[in-house]
């Protein structure tokens, strides 16, 4: 029902910009993602940086000579809210999404936007599932995918730690339980660490006593986490507290200040995998500083990400020469821009070429890269 009421909505939108013999005098970018709640870190750097590129490009002369307007929505991270958000950005009359944030949300609203013919770009949905599958083929990231987060989490715990009995839990969402779920086959393949546990855990219970409870008991010399930062901090917290050594290893969901802050001395130690920092990088620096200037405070989870999209997106509407979803995609896989994350293009799949993680440690209370 819902792909049927976007489909509709995108045609009528069609027929109405055909019959009045009037194009669209803005280029219209979709932000959607976490605005409010407990993920509102993860989503509001992403928007930012649109308003931040956005405030660029129209000073610049915009983008095929028209101005480009912002139209954001909030999605919470909640796969229900995210299919209502979709639908407006469609009936709003979107011609490129940035978003969504949570792979859950994006997934539950990527056959909205396929229906629309509208090209969607995450700075942080990592789920394979969402590039490898063909299912959306209007999908693209500026982000690696979980299998390479995973394997790269995996082979620090085996290769660099030596650890050999491996706690695996996730927060049952489609991000957190995928990034465990790879981890889980590539220690089960590498013949030389055992799965003690492979369990999911409730988000937002008071805390994981029991969870930990049974690490303890399995003797587990590790805990890889699949999911986001409100749980982590209770996990580490409920380790602490039960005095459970096991090393935590996490995932990009949990690398942010909010976990730190939240964790306190709890989180030390702990390790988490997030994208190359990219700060050499000339464009990378330029949009730290340009985030500074207009905030005031250092940019947050996924800025550098959404910054990237938001340039990929308009240039590939530029070089397209309109709007037209065919030719902006095929810019989009065809057509090198220059990033914060990098030079990328686009494969066939959706994955940006060229972007990959990092494991970060933390140490006196802040990320440190482990080069």
């Amino acid at each position: 029902m819902k792909k049927i009421s976007a489909l509709f909505v995108a045609v009528a939108l069609s027929l109405v910009l055909t019959a009045s013999g009037f194009a669209a005098d803005t280029i219209k970018l979709g932000v959607a993602g976490p605005h409010s709640g407990d993920l509102a870190p993860y989503g509001i750097p992403a928007m930012k940086a649109a308003q931040l590129v956005v405030k660029k490009v129209n000073a610049s002369g915009g983008v095929l000579g028209k101005q480009v307007e912002l139209l954001i929505q909030d999605d919470q991270c909640k796969p229900e809210i995210a299919t209502n958000t979709a639908t407006k950005l469609v009936t709003e009359g979107a011609n490129v999404v940035l978003g969504h944030i949570c792979s859950g949300a994006t997934k539950a609203a990527l056959g909205i936007y396929k229906d629309a013919k509208i090209p969607v770009m995450s700075p942080s949905a990592t789920n394979p599932p969402l590039t490898q599958s063909g299912d959306y083929p209007n999908f693209f990231r500026t982000i690696a995918s979980d299998d390479m987060q995973a394997k790269m989490a995996v082979d620090f715990a085996i290769n660099d730690l030596g650890l050999k009995k491996i706690a695996v839990l996730h927060d049952k969402g489609d991000y957190g339980k995928g990034f465990a779920e790879f981890a889980k086959k590539f220690l089960e393949e590498s013949g030389k660490a055992e799965v003690v546990l492979f369990e999911g855990v409730t988000p937002g219970a008071i805390n994981y006593d029991s969870i930990v409870g049974k690490i303890r008991r399995e003797n587990a010399e590790a805990l890889i986490f699949g999911g986001y930062h409100p749980e982590a901090s209770k996990l580490v917290s409920s380790m602490k507290r039960k005095r459970v050594t096991a090393v935590f290893i996490s995932d990009d969901g949990v690398k942010d200040d909010s976990f730190l802050k939240v964790a306190g001395s709890a989180a030390e130690g702990a390790y988490v995998t997030g994208p190359r920092d990219l700060s050499s990088i000339p464009l990378n620096a330029a949009a730290t500083e340009e985030f500074k200037a207009e905030y005031g405070t250092d940019p947050g989870a996924f800025f550098q990400e959404g910054y990237s999209a938001a340039l990929a997106l308009l240039t590939a509407v530029e070089k397209a020469g309109s709007t037209d979803y065919d030719a902006v995609t095929k810019a989009l896989r065809s057509e090198y821009v220059e990033t914060p994350v990098g030079k990328i293009k686009f494969d066939g799949k959706g994955d940006a070429e060229g972007v990959g993680f990092s494991v970060y440690k933390v140490e006196n209370g802040a990320f440190t890269e482990l080069k």
